[in-house]
């Protein structure tokens, strides 16, 4: 038997002897402080025999009971001294009920009591002797390289992760001080660590310390204080990491291990979205699920946010076939409970997606598929109206006919005033979702949203690259902005949306601030330990075709309304004629498929007006962007 199992089945027999040992020495000890250590000769005999067995015993079943013998004791807490005196307190009342039954004379009462006390405070210490002897700090092992650390947050967050590094990981970090804002924390000591300043004294405390690497405790920081933190802390050759958001933090226990460089969208975060989890469930929870584009970066995270919810069966319909066998495998070991059906189909295919539909017959639908990228479209218009505007009309179709009870459409900012082949192509599909919503039983309903951080071909991906290859970084346009959103929080409010739709409306989700697209850069070269214009260079390449320096995320007629979320707006535009829509698409596809990209534009034009070509524009005159709350101006 290896010696680890032996130690295993052994333990709880040590642990007893051990306190078989101690109950006799209090005992002892008890006799002795009550009679001022001169025991008189006829209480002697009680010492060793008689009542003291029945108490050991009584002790020892309590302990058995309550677990006592089985815990690991250097870890032991306050939960476990409460036990062990409660199980000590019991054990003695009983061995006082029975000197009382038994009409014992001539035993001294106060025994019972003092040996009650003695006991909790000799088992009490040999438990925590144990743990402080295990918790002695770790030293720095002969010829590893130990780095000096400086904890930036004195809460609760650093005083858990202080103790972890300074006790279990000594011999690999050297924490060399503390920093915090709060006045009241100046000068003091955490685990022998000092407080020695505030964030602004950063800088200097890593010169004069040499320090090598700077780790943010404060989970419950902004953005806004993330970057202030940032600049503050920044220094050549220094690495700065971060723990998680609240969020993400289980069970509130800080360890080495979440311990993670800082990431862009630290210095972009925004509070956590708040869900309305019943209205969600209701929707989802023992249905099935149908997601389109399920292997892409939304459709991937919408899968993983509908499992939480329980669905009965969710279907993960993907052209690429690697990409769905990866999500597939994923959401397989997540989420045993749910019955993953993966399904090789372009939305293109008509007969293919009709057949899906009619087997699952799914209640929800959450179409993601789409053609995204903006200057591969403008090179490729026929290909995104086919995939943007007829794999829309295929999907949406096949859920009319199978009667689904909700159908969500992913859109994007771009469908708003277009000047791209890709977001009119988007808009043209809104425009069907919208029509088909007038003539079915079926919820269709649209959700519109910005740029996601990290997204499969998205600028962050883009500049990462560009930075590990010693830049340059490329630029369209030093006045660019975008509105940012991280793809769990877009997914979970897709999903909230859909459960409010009632039909035709297009929910606008709200982004936060507009962030330029420089300052994105700048901070990602920050981030990455490198100084902007002297380590990695920017340049600005120009504007792409069919992309304008800011974007919108409502029409002119939508007149977007607050909803009873607060980061979700309804617009509400007058939906067009089934019939003159279907014919338009009719005639927009054919054209598609055998003519030329300025032949498509002329025809896009004719179905949204509104759509400017290649044109590079400010927003539209009348309308204020989306950003916490939904006003027209003048």
């Amino acid at each position: 038997m290896p010696a680890s199992t032996l130690l295993r089945y052994r333990r709880p027999v040590l642990v007893l002897s051990a306190h078989v040992v101690l109950w006799f020495v209090a005992w002892a000890a008890a006799f002795l402080l009550r009679f001022e250590f001169a025991v008189p000769e006829r209480y002697q005999a009680l010492q060793y025999t008689g009542w003291i067995v029945p108490l050991i015993f009584a002790r020892a079943v309590l302990f058995a009971r309550m677990g006592l013998f089985h815990g690991i004791l250097r870890y032991t807490g306050s939960r476990d001294l409460e036990d062990l005196a409660k199980a000590t307190v019991v054990g003695s009342a009983l061995l006082a009920v029975a000197v009382y039954l038994g009409a014992v004379t001539g035993f001294p009462r106060s025994i019972l009591f003092i040996e009650a006390l003695v006991s909790v405070l000799l088992t009490g210490s040999m438990r925590y002797s144990i743990r402080a002897l295990a918790r002695v700090p770790a030293r720095p092992e002969p010829g590893h390289d130990v780095r000096r650390v400086l904890v930036i947050g004195a809460g609760d967050s650093g005083e858990m992760l202080l103790r972890e590094m300074t006790r279990n990981l000594g011999h690999r970090f050297l924490v060399v001080g503390l920093l915090d804002d709060d006045p009241a924390k100046q000068g003091a000591r955490i685990h022998g660590v000092q407080v020695l300043g505030t964030i602004n004294d950063a800088r200097a405390v890593v010169n004069r310390l040499r320090v090598q690497e700077i780790v943010i405790a404060i989970p419950s920081a902004s953005g806004k204080e993330m970057r202030r933190i940032l600049d503050r802390c920044q220094a050549p050759g220094v690495e700065i990491r971060t723990l998680p958001s609240i969020a993400d933090l289980i069970g509130g226990r800080v360890t080495v291990n979440q311990i993670r460089e800082v990431a862009i969208e630290d210095l972009l975060g925004r509070k956590p979205v708040r869900l309305d989890d019943v209205a969600i469930s209701g929707v989802i929870q023992g249905q099935v699920v149908l997601v389109t584009g399920a292997g892409g970066s939304i459709g991937s995270e919408l899968c993983r946010q509908a499992c939480r919810f329980g669905p009965r069966q969710i279907v993960l319909v993907e052209q690429a076939e690697n990409a769905l066998y990866e999500i597939h495998r994923e959401l397989k070991a997540r989420f045993p409970a749910v019955e993953i059906v993966p399904a090789v189909a372009d939305v293109c295919d008509a007969r293919r997606i009709h057949d899906l539909m009619q087997r699952y017959r799914p209640q929800l639908v959450l179409h993601a598929a789409a053609h995204k990228h903006v200057p591969m479209m403008e090179a490729n218009p026929g290909e995104a109206v086919k995939n943007n505007v007829g794999g829309t009309r295929v999907v949406a179709n096949a859920a009319h006919e199978a009667g689904v009870l909700r159908f969500v459409m992913i859109s994007t900012d771009k469908a708003v005033n277009p000047t791209s082949v890709m977001g009119c192509t988007k808009r043209v599909a809104e425009l069907y979702v919208q029509a088909m919503a007038q003539r079915s039983h079926t919820s269709f309903v649209t959700v519109r949203f910005g740029n996601v951080l990290g997204s499969n071909g998205s600028v962050i991906p883009l500049f990462k690259e560009q930075i590990a290859r010693g830049g340059p970084v490329t630029v369209t346009h030093p006045d660019m902005v975008r509105y940012f959103m991280t793809i769990p929080e877009a997914s979970q409010l897709v999903l909230q949306a859909g459960a409010m739709g009632q039909g035709g409306e297009v929910y606008v989700l709200d982004m936060g601030e507009p962030v330029r697209i420089l300052t994105l850069a700048e901070d990602l070269i920050t981030l990455s330990g490198l100084r902007p214009y002297e380590d990695v260079e920017i340049v600005f390449s120009g504007i792409r075709p069919g992309e304008k320096l800011f974007e919108e995320l409502t029409i002119d007629d939508e007149n977007a309304t607050k909803t009873a979320h607060p980061k979700i707006f309804v617009g509400r535009s007058v939906a067009r004629p089934f019939g003159a829509v279907d014919a338009a698409l009719d005639e927009l596809l054919a054209l598609a498929r055998k003519a030329e990209g300025d032949e498509i534009r002329n025809r896009l034009r004719a179905i949204v007006p509104e759509y400017r070509g290649t044109a590079t524009v400010a927003p539209a005159r009348g309308v204020i962007p989306l950003h916490g709350r939904a006003e027209r101006a003048g």
